[in-house]
């Protein structure tokens, strides 16, 4: 097996909407807001290559939003999805697997675009993953989620056939299933060179979240936050698993360690020095 990281660029969100209850002059030090309280957050994305699969984490978001969308969120950097892709070695159509943590659009807007006015997959070839449980929590959305799930980047999965809901051995690694911040967010753990990679998606967005009461205000249920957090962080310090952060500007993955004041940050690295 290996593993590519695949950045896809750089968005900004709301500092105080990142960390919920936890006060300004708290959290603004591990994550400098701008003048408008805006802090700046990857879209990081992980390539699986096993076998015969080539499996991919996550999307970001895409391109096929309007610029009154696209305004809201200050996209910036160099990378790209299809142009990390290709700076790994591979191409869209190489693509086997399109496995999606959970359907917001920083997370799945890239494997869908326009081809002049119609949709269609960006991996061809891809069988797109989801469970369905989350699939009819996304295609039915609440009223406080509604604008995270887009229509146009989930529908088209169903529609082309390439839609396949996860099952036991369906893929390579195994998944822990954390329903707080939306339901069933699937946490991909993945046997890796002796370590346990463990891709955090929204449960743990970077270091600056890793205490308990650091939780995002957009998480639908906080106290279930609280208490899978709380029951991942201590499996992880005493695993040693590797956490792989999808949204920390600087940091792609981390350890973390039991202390007296709780789970704490153990130590920061990419992926590579793992070697």
């Amino acid at each position: 097996m290996k593993l590519h990281v695949i950045n896809t660029g750089f968005f900004k969100l709301d500092g105080g909407a990142m960390f919920g209850v936890v006060p300004k002059s708290i959290w603004q030090k591990s994550n400098t807001p701008d003048e408008n309280n805006m802090c700046t957050w990857a879209m990081r994305c992980l390539l699986v290559e096993d076998g015969n699969r080539l499996i991919l984490i996550d999307n970001g978001i895409g391109d096929k939003q309007d610029a009154k969308f696209f305004s809201h969120y200050y996209l910036h950097g160099d990378d790209n999805l299809l142009k990390s892709i290709y700076q790994a070695g591979f191409s869209p159509d190489d693509i086997t697997d399109m496995f999606l943590t959970h359907l917001h659009f920083d997370h799945c807007g890239g494997g869908v675009k326009y081809n002049g006015d119609k949709l269609e997959l960006v991996f061809k070839n891809a069988k797109y993953w989801s469970n369905e449980d989350h699939w009819q929590w996304a295609t039915k959305p609440n009223p406080r989620e509604k604008a995270s799930f887009i229509k146009e980047n989930i529908m088209p999965m169903q529609e082309s056939g390439h839609l396949e809901y996860v099952k036991q051995g369906s893929l390579p690694f195994d998944i822990f299933y954390a329903s707080g911040h939306t339901d069933k967010m699937m946490i991909p753990k993945i046997n890796y060179k002796g370590h346990t990679i463990c891709y955090m998606a929204d449960l743990l967005p970077s270091i600056g979240h890793i205490p308990l009461p650091y939780v995002m205000g957009y998480d639908t249920r906080p106290l279930l936050t609280l208490e899978e957090k709380e029951r991942f962080l201590n499996e992880a310090a005493d695993k040693k698993y590797v956490l792989f952060l999808e949204h920390d500007a600087v940091n792609e993955c981390c350890t973390v360690q039991r202390t007296e004041k709780g789970i704490r940050l153990e130590k920061a690295f990419s992926l590579n020095e793992l070697g």
